[in-house]
């Protein structure tokens, strides 16, 4: 700890607070804190659109020995509200490194604290749940932190798509450059189209389906239907983002399931699939985030990366013709649904992985199968 290191206070909902010292900037954040299990890959949970209007506190004890660096965002900044650590190293270690991580925070407004329980922490938020809290160097007084916590929204209700979705439609075509176990060839033929809806999406997860040779077009969340089909798309794909599915609009979804276009939902995407389908959705406790959680049925398992609040209630599945594909062995909650007449699927992990395992690639390739056996079909009538 340096002499010029400012005093930081966390206040929770609930009224406990925690003190520690500064890193990243030195404002004032709120949000809802919640607990990331993962032993890498900050750099990609801070980047990550679905944490927007999250305070982000990481498990693993120390964060910052591999710095930052370009290749390795989500998006093109940070997205949380502020970060939680037990230790923080100033000086990363890394060759691919271009920044410390607090330099990188407070080269983007993003508060932090160090030095505090974490582990205490975490199990407070496991047996209360996730709730509000904010962070700060300015105000260092408890109950008036407190007041400004108690006076922010609750993530149950909340629609946060608009606030990280893409104000332009955009083409992307960079393929992964990190090497997987498996890395698609081009496909044969003409090249599938594919519409992303940008609910808050990863780019890794657009990364991967140009991996498999598709043309992805990007588009902002509020896109009406028929300017998605101008594009004569192969397939839709549904993000993942933030906040609470529930307050986000699901037309333009339920106008596209009517397109027999193959529809592929991801997070976010897998709830807003399952809405459009009839389902309904309610918030977790403190909601599933970590690079191992089990998802799977019938003796088969994925180890699989996971950030969400909020998941489909399987009692509000009512249509026959939906399935469930993936349970999250942990807890039981959906992981995964699919149509079974017609070519609509979505999980509610992340396949993409960064940072995670790669179990789960498969299911970009069912999307590309799919694309290709409706296009086909489509020619021969």
């Amino acid at each position: 700890m340096s002499s010029n290191t400012k005093s930081a206070l966390l206040v929770l909902a609930d009224g406990t607070a925690y003190r520690g010292w500064s890193f990243g900037s030195t404002i004032t954040a709120i949000g809802e804190v919640v607990f990331n299990t993962g032993m890498t890959g900050y750099q990609e949970v801070l980047t990550d659109p679905s944490y927007c209007g999250q305070i982000v506190l990481f498990t693993y004890p120390e964060l910052g020995n591999t710095g930052v660096n370009p290749e390795d965002e989500e998006s093109a900044r940070p997205q949380v509200r502020g970060a939680i650590a037990r230790n923080i190293s100033p000086r990363p270690s890394n060759w691919r490194s271009t920044a410390s991580l607090p330099d990188y925070l407070k080269q983007h407004q993003i508060p932090g604290i160090y030095g505090i329980d974490t582990r205490a922490l975490t199990r407070k938020i496991r047996v209360l749940g996730a709730m509000n809290g904010g962070i700060s160097t300015e105000i260092l007084d408890e109950a008036e932190l407190l007041e400004q916590v108690l006076a922010a929204p609750s993530m149950k209700g909340l629609n946060l798509v608009q606030e990280v979705t893409t104000s332009n439609i955009y083409e992307w075509s960079d393929p992964t450059t990190a090497v997987w176990e498996f890395n698609p060839t081009a496909l044969e033929g003409e090249q599938l189209t594919v519409v992303a809806i940008d609910f808050g999406v990863k780019r890794n997860i657009l990364r991967r389906l140009a991996s498999y040779g598709c043309r992805v077009v990007v588009v902002p969340a509020n896109t009406p239907p028929e300017e998605i089909l101008k594009y004569n798309p192969d397939g839709i794909f549904l993000s993942n983002g933030p906040g609470d599915p529930a307050a986000v609009d699901i037309e333009t979804t339920k106008a596209l399931l009517s397109s027999q276009k193959p529809v592929f939902g991801i997070c976010m995407g897998h709830q807003i699939l399952g809405r459009a389908l009839g389902a309904e959705t309610f918030k977790l406790k403190f909601g599933h985030r970590g690079l191992n959680h089990p998802a799977g049925l019938e003796q088969r398992v994925e180890i699989t990366s996971q950030n969400h609040s909020f998941a489909i209630a399987p009692d509000s599945l009512l249509d026959a013709e939906v399935e469930i594909t993936h349970l999250n062995l942990n807890d039981r909650t959906v992981a995964g649904l699919r149509h079974k007449s017609l070519p609509l699927f979505s999980v509610q992990y992340h396949p993409e992985a960064s940072p995670g395992p790669h179990d789960a690639d498969y299911l970009f390739e069912q999307f590309v199968r799919a694309m290709q056996e409706s296009r086909n079909a489509a020619v021969t009538n």
